[in-house]
């Protein structure tokens, strides 16, 4: 494929904006080569500005679970745009879209929208602190909850890609409230309540990893985390931005069967605008001003479009067979990597829920941090640069998901399998 374009694109980018992307993973660093531009997207096929074509399995970075310009929403963002873009006014839209999510997700009664998955945690941890009176949180190493300072300790995504811990510019106060254990550990987690159980305000995690990779959690992991928040006054904050709606219409705490005290929200709500939202209990989410002292503020919160968007991919979604479909095209989709991993004699272990997986290159098991950081990164960057050249577009980055959506057909898994068959024989 002739990239020419793309590579003077990257080259102009650079002269303007830092690093020539607007978020790190996208330059491309993990796998080698120049980050691709794209310019259109339809279905589940997305164009680069030379002209090439591709299967998406990274569909925005998960966003995308009905398809790239599904005709439902760009009749709604259509409608909404010749009305006007923003308003800083309440708006009907706002109440609609909150009406799905709470009818949606069993742990919401109350929601909140804002701008991104980044404000959505950072608040909910504001709110648990707040209502606790405690000062202390614990995440997990590896799951990556946005970039703001608190909760870029021993973080995943873009950082672990990057092979950055942490980030210079956080002080060591900002994060000194803020505890790490590793993914999957029970044990881990009941050793910091039985030491300082009253300084925990709040327990956070993402109950489907997305960040490191797909790592599902362990049999009785949430329901042992909610045991133990309840046991110790602490409140369960589970980050669904991109498990939320993904897995199951009511997300990961619907299709494990656990319920958190508050939700992070992101992405498929907002149908591929920015967005970000984060709900719990009616008691909690009263904390907040304008009710209560907690602040909390946007200009663009609950903007018109992203409402509008988040509103018709619900009801997209809404459709009986939508979450078994993604689920049989992402258990093919498994098949067809297995099948070519194992033929081709390339060790890769595959984590899978539903439409959202990782194939780690490596024996595996996956099932934290540390287990996922072994895999051959390298290989994977050459299995990216050659499943491109077959017109299959990947997560630059080995430590993200790929994603599955209702536009994908069987032909696409197919030749998607065999582009990985072919890559595969190449690199063993």
């Amino acid at each position: 494929m002739n990239h020419s374009r793309s590579e003077a694109a990257f080259a102009a980018a650079g002269e303007i904006l830092s690093g020539g992307v607007n978020s790190p993973v996208r330059a491309f660093k993990a796998v080698g080569g120049s980050p691709v531009f794209m310019n259109e997207a339809s279905g589940a096929r997305i164009k680069d500005i030379d002209g090439n074509e591709y299967i998406d399995f990274v569909g925005s970075w998960g966003p995308m679970v009905v398809g790239h310009a599904h005709p439902e929403v760009v009749s709604m963002l259509q409608t909404l745009v010749a009305r006007g873009t923003s308003f800083g006014t309440p708006t009907e839209l706002e109440t609609e879209l909150g009406r799905r999510v709470v009818s949606m997700v069993p742990s919401i009664e109350r929601v909140r929208f804002v701008n991104s998955g980044t404000e959505a945690t950072m608040t909910a941890i504001r709110l648990a602190r707040a209502v606790t009176e405690r000062p202390k949180i614990i995440k997990f190493t590896g799951c990556y909850h946005g970039h703001s300072d608190s909760l870029l300790a021993n973080a995943g995504s873009g950082v672990m890609t990057l092979g950055i811990p942490s980030s210079p510019g956080v002080t060591e106060g900002t994060v000194a409230d803020t505890i790490t254990v590793p993914y999957n550990s029970l044990p881990a987690v009941r050793d910091i309540f039985t030491q300082i159980g009253d300084q925990v305000a709040a327990v956070i995690l993402e109950p489907i990893a997305g960040n490191m990779g797909v790592i599902p959690p362990a049999i009785g992991f949430l329901q042992g985390l909610r045991d133990m928040t309840r046991e110790h006054g602490a409140l369960l904050i589970f980050d669904e931005v991109i498990s939320g709606f993904r897995v199951a219409p009511g997300g990961a705490q619907e299709f494990y069967g656990v319920t958190p005290d508050l939700t992070c929200l992101g992405k498929i709500v907002g149908g591929g605008l920015p967005v970000g939202a984060f709900g719990g209990r009616k008691d909690l989410m009263d904390h907040l001003a304008p009710n209560g002292p907690v602040y909390q503020a946007g200009t663009l919160s609950g903007n018109p479009l992203a409402m509008g968007a988040g509103i018709a991919t619900l009801e997209v979604l809404s459709n009986p067979d939508s979450y078994q479909k993604l689920d049989h095209l992402g258990s093919q989709l498994e098949n067809g990597l297995r099948s070519a991993a194992e033929s081709a004699g390339v060790p890769v272990h595959i984590n899978r829920v539903g439409s959202m997986m990782t194939g780690f290159f490596q024996d595996g098991p996956v099932t934290n941090f540390e287990t996922a950081a072994a895999s051959n990164t390298d290989r994977y960057g050459v299995y990216h640069q050659k499943m491109l050249a077959s017109g299959v577009y990947l997560a630059p980055s080995q430590f993200e998901a790929t994603f599955v959506s209702l536009a994908h057909t069987e032909a696409d898994i197919a030749t998607a399998g065999d582009a990985a068959a072919a890559a595969l024989k190449a690199i063993a």
